[in-house]
């Protein structure tokens, strides 16, 4: 079913200035070494094309793999290197094997599809991310992506809900395109080029205006390192995107609404474009599941603006769900641990005041379940609406 092309390769992702293992113990670091070092390239045959991915590291028991996916006009290295290159990210991946999927057509160095393809739906990607697991052995994921691949991933929660022990979703916006959207688009591209609409759609205006060299960068990168053709096709695709119609539970109401089963964790920063849309869907998944971080300071892309910050949620994140108990603890779980009573910002500058995280099982409990339900009421200072009585942080 799979072309396969597995090859090591070298780590050129990689922060060589810094030693990620130091301190670590034997095993470890053994460990460390074959997750970060070592990688498998496969392109993956589907019946909705040929999907490249790399798995870095190997997939341990019934533990579950980090699942990551990109957002249009990035692939699985512009849109995460900085994250997983930062030497914070070691301590969780060396934990997990991770496996990066590139949509159709958007790897790096990728040729023109062939004429007459037509590009899968994003319903149809999602199910491409089934055969991408069956091909490795994964039997869970635990989900990170932003933009048009949180929504795939999303989408693939809800179908394969057994498949997915929690998702980090940067960016998510859960609604189709509604008809002004798309004449906007429309018009928007009678007069630009199609890297201005996607960095439009990556960045705040503010970010487009004020930060010069990091546009000029992914402009640099959209423009010259992307097939112009095969981009296109996936921002059509995610412009076609149908309603995720997900729906939050009422207590005493409909227990088979469509929502998803696992964890959620919902990044965006005060400054994305995506803000509106994150908290919608915020607003429309299980609050009990469900947490929402707004960055403050924070522009389109948290993991290239602000990735110790997003590590420290993802690793806490983590840690509710029952895993890296043995992890050393964060900055927002000392802070929670010598207050006894608040959850503060993961920027030592700034403290915003939360209400207790209900913890009420055991470490062995915890391992016992898919995961740890997750309950943290925002304060008043909480950069979202209490009214919709959803679990929110802000840093």
């Amino acid at each position: 079913m799979a072309e396969r092309a597995p090859r090591n390769i070298e780590s050129d992702e990689m922060n060589d200035e810094t030693d990620p293992f130091e301190g670590y113990p034997i095993q470890s670091l053994r460990d460390a070494v074959q997750n970060q070092f070592l990688a498998r390239e496969d392109n993956v045959e589907t019946p909705f094309g040929k999907v490249h991915c790399i798995m870095r590291g190997t997939p341990k028991g019934n533990r579950p793999i980090l699942l990551t996916y990109h957002d249009i006009g990035l692939n699985h290295k512009t849109c995460f290197n900085p994250l997983f290159n930062h030497e914070d990210m070691h301590e969780i991946t060396r934990h997990f094997a991770v496996c990066h999927i590139d949509a159709p057509g958007q790897q790096e160095g990728a040729s023109t599809l062939a004429t007459g393809f037509t590009y899968p739906s994003m319903d149809q990607l999602s199910e491409t991310v089934t055969l991408v697991l069956k091909h490795f052995g994964v039997k869970s994921v635990i989900g990170l992506a932003i933009g048009a691949g949180a929504y795939v991933l999303a989408r693939f929660a809800l179908n394969h809900p057994d498949m997915v022990e929690g998702l980090v979703l940067i960016n998510i916006n859960a609604q189709a395109e509604g008809w002004m959207d798309w004449a906007a688009h429309k018009i928007t591209g009678w007069a630009h080029a199609l890297p201005d609409m996607v960095i439009s759609h990556l960045f705040g205006k503010e970010e487009i205006h004020n930060n010069h060299d990091l546009i000029g960068t992914f402009r640099h990168h959209i423009t010259n390192d992307m097939n112009q053709a095969n981009l296109q096709q996936f921002v059509k695709s995610y412009n076609s995107r149908r309603d995720l119609e997900v729906e939050r539970p009422v207590p005493g109401g409909n227990v088979n609404v469509r929502t998803l089963k696992c964890p959620a964790l919902l990044v965006v920063g005060d400054s994305s474009p995506a803000v509106d849309a994150v908290v919608d869907c915020n607003s429309r998944l299980n609050p009990t599941k469900t947490t929402l971080l707004k960055m403050a300071d924070c522009g389109g892309l948290p993991q290239v603006d602000q990735p110790a910050k997003l590590i420290e949620a993802i690793k806490y994140f983590i840690q509710g769900m029952g895993y890296m108990s043995s992890a050393s603890m964060t900055r927002l779980v000392r802070s929670r641990t010598a207050s006894g009573s608040s959850i503060s910002s993961l920027d030592g500058n700034r403290s915003r005041s939360h209400s207790n995280r209900s913890r009420s099982h055991t470490a062995e409990e915890q391992r016992g379940r898919s995961h740890t339900d997750v309950s943290m009421e925002s304060a008043s200072h909480s950069s979202v609406d209490n009214t919709t009585k959803s679990n929110a942080l802000s840093c």
